[in-house]
C-alpha cells in the first residue's frame, strides 16, 4: 500500500511508460491521505534577518482522496482536495503582544464568507501528472480560489528528467524537472509565464527597475514514494541608478504527509464528466490560471477629497520641498482609478496658480480617461492658457509608458488650428519624443507611428513654409530615425547657418551603428569646408561627430593637422577638445595617441595656440557599477564674445545611458556691437541669442532671448538681468509597476516611481560699457523615489514601502572681459550641498483594520563639490573679481 498523494516512483523507459504506467503523482485506491499544508510569505530589503520581516502564514490540514481512475490508463485520474482546520499567524513570532492576529481566530480574519469557501473541496483532473482540469464551486471569491489553486499546482509533477512547458496558477510556464534517487526537482523559469497581468515600467534602463525571480519545488522522495513537497518563489527588485531602493517577495509553501485511512471507493465510468456531475453538478471547470482580484476600499476619500488634501502642497510658494513631488506621487495614483468627469470637474474648478501643477498630474496619470479629461479642457486655438498647454506638452514628452491613443491625440491637434505658433511647435517636437519611445518599445510599426514618421520627414523633404524646417528637426531630433540620416546631411551641408548647425547636433545624438563611412564622409567635408563655408559651430559639431564614431587614422590626422589653419578661439577650441579626449581616455584616445606620434602633427607650433575656447569632461560622482559625468565646452568668437556653451551631464549605469541634461546657450552676429571683425563665414550673421534644452532624452523648444539688432538694443535698455525659464514643472520620471501572481495563490504588486520638481533656467548680459558678457544656466531640482511593495489575500495586507528624497542644485556662469586680448575669462559651477533622506515603512493589516507599522528613518547631507572646468588652473578668477563664495570653483585662462 503506498503513502501520500502519491506516489510510486516508477523510473521507466519510455516504452514501460507508454504501457500504461504512472508518470507523475499517482495515489492509491479507497485510501484519504492526511496532509499539513502551510503557505507563508514575508517582505524585507533583501539582506535582513527574519526579525525584521514582515508576513504571515496560513496553515491547515489537508485531505486528499482518488475519485476515479480511467480504466484505461492509470494515469488519468480525479481527485478531490479538501482544506480544514485553517489557521494563521505572524512570520516573525517575536511580534508578540503587536502581533494583528492576537486575539482573533480564523473566522474573525478572514470572514464568514471567504473561510467557507475555503473549506470548499476541488477537484483535479490529471493525466501523465499534469492539471487537465481545475473544477470548483461557482461565484466563489477569486482570492480563495486562488488559494486553492496554489494548493492544487503542487499535484502536478514528473518522475523523470526533462524541460516542458506546464499550465498552474502562474500561468504557461517553461519548467525543468531534475531526478534524482531521493528527490525530484522542479525550477520554473518565472520569466517564460504568460499570464495576463497589468504592468509598465520605464524604457531606458538608467532610470528603469531591475527584477529577478526564482521558483524552485522539491519533491522529498522516501523508500521510492514522494513523502513531501517544499516550494520556494523568490522575487527580487532594485531601482537601478539608486540601489538603497530594493525589496524582496518569499513566498513557501510545505505539504507534507502525516498519515493514511480508509477513504471513498473509485467510483465507476469511462468518462470524467459523469464521474464529476455525480459528486456534485454544481462543480465547473475553471482555469488553474490565477485570476485578478482587486481589494474593496472600505470609506476610501473621493478623488475631489485627494485633491483637497493635496492641493495646498502643490502651490507655487512650495514646489521646492519634497513633500510637493511626494504629493504628485501620491495623487497620479489616485488619478489612475478616476473617472474623466471627476477628473474634469477638478480641473475646471482651479484657479491658474495651481492649475499647472495639476495638468502635471492629470497627464502623467497616462490613462484613457485622464488623456480624455485634458484634451476636453485644453483649448489650442486660444493664446490665453500657453503656459498649461505646453505643461500638457512637456508632460506627454516625458511620459514613461507612452501609448498609440496619446500620439494620435497630438497628431490630430497637429492638424488643427492654434492660438500659439510656438505651441504648434511644441506638438510637433513631442510627437518626435513619442515616435521614439513608441520604437524603443517595439511599436515602430503601429499605424499612428508610421503615420507620425512619415509627418516628419515629409515635412524635412518638402516643407510648406521654410520656416518650419527648424520644428521638424527639432522633432527629427528626438525621433532620431534611422532614415532621416540622408535629409540630416543634406541639411548640415547645403543648409543656412542656423538650420546646418541644427542639422549636425541632431547627427550628434545618434548612437555609433548609425554614423556610418557615408555619413563621416559628408562631416568631413563640412568641417574641411571642401565645398562651402561653414559657421564654427556647425564645423566643431562635425568634428565632434567623427571623433566619437570610431575616427579612422586618416580622419583624426587630418583633423589635427587643421589646427593652427583654423581661426584663433576655433584652433583654441579643437586643441583642448583633443586633450579632453586623451586625459579622460575617450574611446578615440588610443587612434589620438597614434597620431599624435607623427612629428608632423605634434609640434609645438600647433600645440602652442593661445585662446580662451575650452572642452572638459569630468565627474560629479562614480562607482564600479554608475557614473554620473558632466562636460562642458564653450567656444568664443575671435573678439570675446560667446558663441556657443553647451553643458551636459550624462548618468551611465552598465551599458546604459541616459543624457539627464543638456543645456545650450548661443549667440552670433553680436561683433557690431563693439566695433570687432567678425570671423570668416560669419560676415552676414543677424544678431541672435538664445537657449536649447535637452532633458531627460527629450529635446525641448529653444528659447529666444533676442533676434535682430533691434530686439537686441531693446533688450539691452531694458535688460533686468532675470533669468528666462527653460523648462519649470513636475515630471513623473521614473514609474514601474507590476503585479505579481505568487504560486501559492496571495497577489503581490511593485510599485516604483519617481518625480522631480525641476527649475532650468538661463541668462545671458551684455555691457558695452564694462565690454563684459556673462552667461548663466541654473539647475534646481527637488527629487523624490517611492518604492512599495504589497501582499494581498484579500483579507490580510503587507507592505514595505521605500522612499528617498533630496534637494539639488547646480549652477554655472561664464564671465568674459573682452577689453583687451588675450580675453578673460572666468567660469564657475557650483554642485550645491544636498540633503539625502531616507524612509522604510514596513505593515501588516487586517481587513478588519487591526495593524502593526515599523518606521526606520535615515539622513545625511551631501557636501556640496567644486567641479573642475579647464585643464589650465589660475587665480586669475580671485584678481580681478570679488571672490566667490567658498563652495564655488573659479578658473581663469
Amino acid at each position: 500500500i503506498i503513502c501520500l498523494l502519491v506516489f510510486q516512483l516508477k523510473l521507466y523507459s519510455c516504452y514501460q511508460l507508454s504501457a500504461g504506467h504512472t508518470t507523475g503523482l499517482s495515489l492509491n485506491n479507497d485510501r484519504l491521505y492526511k496532509l499539513a499544508y502551510s503557505t507563508e510569505v514575508f517582505l524585507n530589503r533583501g539582506k535582513e534577518k527574519l526579525k525584521d520581516t514582515v508576513g504571515y502564514r496560513i496553515s491547515s490540514n489537508v485531505d486528499v482522496a482518488l475519485l476515479w481512475r480511467n480504466p484505461d490508463g492509470d494515469d488519468d485520474q480525479l481527485i478531490k482536495i479538501t482544506i480544514n482546520d485553517v489557521n494563521m499567524e505572524n512570520v516573525n513570532q517575536q511580534r508578540g503582544e503587536k502581533s494583528i492576529f492576537k486575539g482573533k481566530n480564523t473566522l474573525k480574519i478572514m470572514g464568514k464568507e471567504n473561510l467557507e469557501a475555503l473549506r470548499r473541496p476541488v477537484l483535479l483532473h490529471l493525466i501523465h501528472g499534469k492539471v487537465k482540469e481545475f473544477y470548483s464551486y461557482q461565484n466563489e471569491p477569486v482570492a480563495i480560489e486562488n488559494l486553492k489553486r496554489g494548493l492544487a499546482s503542487l499535484f502536478q509533477m514528473q518522475l523523470s528528467s526533462g524541460t516542458t512547458n506546464e499550465v498552474d496558477i502562474s500561468g504557461d510556464c517553461k519548467v525543468t524537472y531534475q531526478a534524482h534517487r531521493d528527490k525530484v526537482t522542479k525550477i520554473k523559469a518565472l520569466e517564460s509565464c504568460k499570464i495576463s497581468r497589468s504592468g509598465f515600467t520605464t524604457q531606458n534602463q538608467v532610470l528603469g527597475v531591475s527584477s529577478k525571480a526564482t521558483s524552485v519545488t522539491t519533491y522529498k522522495i522516501e523508500d521510492s514514494f514522494v513523502i513531501a513537497v517544499t516550494a520556494e518563489e523568490i522575487h527580487t527588485f532594485g531601482l537601478n541608478f539608486l540601489p538603497t531602493v530594493t525589496g524582496k517577495i518569499a513566498s513557501k509553501q510545505k505539504l507534507e504527509l502525516k498519515t493514511t485511512e480508509a477513504g471513498p471507493r473509485l467510483m465507476p465510468g469511462k468518462q470524467v464528466a459523469a464521474i464529476i456531475k455525480a459528486v456534485d453538478s454544481k462543480y465547473a471547470a475553471i482555469p488553474i490560471v490565477g485570476q485578478v482580484f482587486q481589494s474593496k476600499c472600505k470609506g476610501c476619500p473621493s478623488l475631489l477629497e485627494r485633491w483637497q488634501s493635496t492641493r495646498k502642497h502643490l502651490l507655487p510658494e512650495n514646489l521646492s520641498k519634497a513633500e510637493a513631488v511626494r504629493s504628485f506621487l501620491a495623487f497620479i495614483q489616485h488619478l489612475r482609478t478616476a473617472k474623466k468627469e471627476e477628473i474634469l470637474q477638478i480641473l475646471k474648478s482651479e484657479d491658474k496658480e495651481v492649475l499647472p501643477q495639476l495638468v502635471d498630474a492629470v497627464t502623467s496619470a497616462q490613462t484613457p480617461d485622464s488623456l480624455e479629461a485634458i484634451l476636453d479642457f485644453l483649448d489650442f486655438k486660444s493664446d490665453s492658457s500657453i503656459i498649461l498647454q505646453e505643461r500638457f506638452l512637456y508632460a506627454c514628452g516625458f511620459a514613461s509608458h507612452p501609448n498609440e491613443a496619446l500620439l494620435k491625440a497630438l497628431m490630430s491637434k497637429f492638424k488643427g488650428s492654434f492660438g500659439s505658433n510656438d505651441i504648434r511647435e511644441t506638438v510637433m517636437i513631442i510627437i518626435g519624443a513619442l515616435v521614439r519611445k513608441l520604437c524603443q518599445n517595439e511599436g515602430c510599426k503601429r499605424k499612428a507611428v508610421v503615420e507620425a514618421k512619415k509627418l516628419i520627414l515629409g515635412g524635412l523633404e518638402k516643407p510648406e513654409k521654410k520656416e518650419d524646417t527648424m520644428m521638424y528637426l527639432l522633432a527629427l531630433k528626438n525621433a532620431l530615425l534611422p532614415e532621416g540620416i540622408p535629409l540630416l546631411l543634406k541639411y548640415a551641408e547645403a543648409g543656412e547657418g542656423p538650420v546646418s548647425h541644427l542639422a549636425t547636433t541632431t547627427l550628434q545624438r545618434y548612437d555609433v551603428p548609425f554614423i556610418t563611412d557615408e555619413v563621416k564622409k559628408t562631416l568631413n567635408r563640412i568641417y574641411h569646408q571642401n565645398r562651402k563655408v561653414h559657421e564654427k559651430t556647425v564645423r566643431t559639431a562635425a568634428a565632434a561627430i567623427i571623433l566619437n564614431n570610431n575616427p579612422s587614422y586618416m580622419e583624426v590626422k587630418n583633423l589635427l593637422l587643421s589646427i593652427g589653419e583654423l581661426p584663433k578661439e576655433m584652433s583654441k577650441y579643437m586643441l583642448t577638445v583633443v586633450h579632453d579626449i586623451i586625459r579622460f581616455e575617450m574611446p578615440a584616445s588610443k587612434m589620438v595617441r597614434r597620431v599624435l606620434k607623427e612629428m608632423v602633427v605634434h609640434n609645438y607650433d600647433r600645440f602652442s595656440k593661445s585662446g580662451s575656447s575650452s572642452a572638459y569632461t569630468g565627474y560629479i560622482a562614480r562607482d564600479p557599477y554608475s557614473a554620473s559625468m558632466y562636460s562642458l565646452d564653450i567656444l568664443y568668437s575671435g573678439s570675446g564674445i560667446l558663441r556657443r556653451s553647451n553643458l551636459n551631464i550624462f548618468q551611465y549605469i552598465g551599458k546604459a545611458h541616459l543624457q539627464a541634461s543638456q543645456v545650450v546657450i548661443e549667440a552670433q552676429g553680436l561683433e557690431a556691437l563693439i566695433a570687432a571683425t567678425p570671423d570668416e563665414g560669419e560676415e552676414n550673421l543677424d544678431s541672435y541669442a538664445g537657449l536649447s534644452a535637452i532633458l531627460f532624452d527629450v529635446q525641448l523648444r529653444p528659447v529666444t532671448f533676442f533676434n535682430g539688432y533691434s530686439d537686441l538694443m531693446s533688450k539691452m535698455l531694458s535688460v533686468s538681468g532675470d533669468p528666462v525659464s527653460v523648462v519649470k514643472g513636475l515630471i513623473l520620471l521614473i514609474d514601474h509597476s507590476q503585479e505579481i501572481q505568487l504560486q501559492s495563490g496571495l497577489k503581490a504588486n511593485t510599485e516604483v516611481q519617481g518625480g522631480l520638481a525641476i527649475d532650468i533656467s538661463g541668462s545671458m548680459e551684455f555691457s558695452l560699457w564694462y565690454r563684459e558678457s556673462k552667461t548663466r544656466v541654473k539647475n534646481r531640482v527637488v527629487a523624490v523615489v517611492t518604492g512599495d511593495i504589497t501582499v494581498d489575500s484579500s483579507f490580510v495586507n503587507v507592505g514595505l514601502e521605500i522612499s528617498a528624497e533630496t534637494e539639488a542644485g547646480l549652477e554655472f556662469i561664464s564671465t568674459v572681459q573682452f577689453s583687451q586680448y588675450p580675453f578673460l575669462v572666468c567660469m564657475q559651477m557650483d554642485k550645491d550641498g544636498a540633503p539625502f533622506r531616507q524612509l522604510e515603512t514596513k505593515y501588516e493589516r487586517l481587513s478588519t483594520g487591526k495593524g502593526y507599522v515599523s518606521q526606520r528613518r535615515k539622513e545625511k547631507l551631501l557636501a556640496g563639490s567644486e567641479l573642475p572646468l579647464h585643464q589650465e588652473n589660475s587665480e586669475m578668477c580671485k584678481v580681478v573679481f570679488a571672490p566667490e563664495p567658498e563652495s564655488t570653483s573659479n578658473s581663469w585662462f
